[in-house]
């Protein structure tokens, strides 16, 4: 009997997590990682403070599991996703506009929280917290890379894993500076796409160029 109520017991436990944990984000992306404190996001979820101190002992421990949440689904949702042989089956030019403008999208659209995050992330630097952080990162940048390299034989580059590695990580760090992180950029922000679908364009096309790929087909 203990066997068959176990399942539902986790299973409650689960739901009951990822609702704290969602509600955790929530306050993260409207507060920030100093406004975001127990009660206020008691009080968002629907619990008492007390009820989250008896799963964390402290607001750090409840923000890393959060985070350690959202960049595991994000990577249970990328292995769900394309693979190399779907996207092998769409242009190459298409593909990045595709995954360029996904990125300015998002980032457009959690820019609050993705700041909050990496204000949190880079705060913890070296531990395991930090490490394991690290690890579901550059996993999500593996599998994009392993995506683009379904289209290896258009990329005039000597080392495409290199290459994919390197514009990628361009396009990540671009979209960072200018959506999520504008104010850090002062005067400079004036030289720079003013709407995100120029921004989108032009990340497309210097993704595009620094792999060597034929971009005639976009004009």
């Amino acid at each position: 009997m203990a066997k068959k109520t176990l399942a539902p017991q986790q299973a409650r436990s689960r739901e009951s997590l990822r609702k704290l944990q969602k509600a955790t984000a929530e306050v993260l992306g409207q507060h920030g990682v100093d406004g975001t404190t127990i009660p206020r996001i008691a009080q968002h979820a629907g619990l008492t403070p007390g009820a989250i101190y008896r799963r964390f002992h402290d607001k750090d421990a409840l923000l890393e599991d959060t985070i350690l949440g959202i960049l595991e689904r994000q990577d249970e949702r990328m292995k769900a996703g394309l693979t190399p042989a779907a996207a092998a089956q769409i242009p190459l030019p298409l593909f990045a506009e595709q995954v360029v403008g996904g990125i300015v999208t998002s980032y457009r659209a959690n820019a609050a929280l993705l700041r909050a995050m990496r204000t949190f992330v880079q705060g913890r630097a070296n531990t395991s917290f930090w490490n394991k952080a690290c690890k579901l990162e550059v996993r999500a940048i593996e599998h994009v890379i392993e995506l683009f390299l379904a289209h290896r034989k258009e990329l005039k580059h000597p080392d495409p894993r290199t290459a994919i590695a390197m514009a990628f990580t361009m396009v990540v760090s671009t979209v960072y500076e200018i959506v999520v992180m504008p104010s850090e950029l002062g005067p400079l922000k004036g030289l720079l796409p003013r709407d995100d679908q120029t921004l989108k364009r032009e990340l497309t096309r210097a993704f595009l160029s620094y792999l060597g790929v034929d971009q005639k087909k976009n004009g």
